[in-house]
């Protein structure tokens, strides 16, 4: 059955009819043309289509797009700073040499935009636990920590 679906995505107002059981991963890439939501695993374990939701971190391939009537998405593409500038997470993940094949970073970078948007201090070993949704199987992790703490200031 179609529904008709309005939400924000990355500060534009949408409407869309979209079959009650397409997940928001199929929505965001298919229909809206924003590749940075990626498919990874399609059971929430990867990481990969990591979007913020009203500001919090949601597996977009288990969440249907039926369930973000009226409510505000964000992906990578929403990030873009004054004149084409990088996020500060994003800068961060160039700088401390936290991306290599990229497939994991889209999302990675979204649950640090969360994190930072949180305004807590985290230790390293919370900042590992709050990232242990994502599957990175190229840098180890610690790249991606050092990213992380140097957006949080403790780097």
């Amino acid at each position: 059955m179609i529904k008709i679906v309005h939400m924000n995505v990355n500060g534009t107002d949408v409407e869309l009819g979209v079959d009650e059981c397409e997940s928001l991963t199929d929505t965001l890439r298919n229909r809206l043309g924003l590749t940075s939501v990626k498919k990874g695993c399609e059971a929430g374990e990867c990481g990969a289509c990591t979007i913020l939701l009203d500001g919090k971190s949601v597996n977009s391939c288990i969440y249907l797009t039926v369930w973000a009537d009226g409510h505000s998405i964000l992906t990578v593409e929403g990030l873009e700073h004054n004149r084409g500038e990088l996020h500060p997470i994003q800068q961060a993940f160039v700088d401390e040499a936290a991306i290599q094949c990229g497939f994991c970073t889209p999302g990675l970078v979204m649950t640090g935009v969360e994190i930072a948007n949180s305004g807590k201090t985290y230790t390293r070993d919370e900042l590992r636990e709050l990232i242990s949704g994502h599957l990175c199987r190229c840098t180890g992790y610690e790249n991606i920590l050092n990213a992380l703490e140097k957006v949080l200031g403790k780097k």
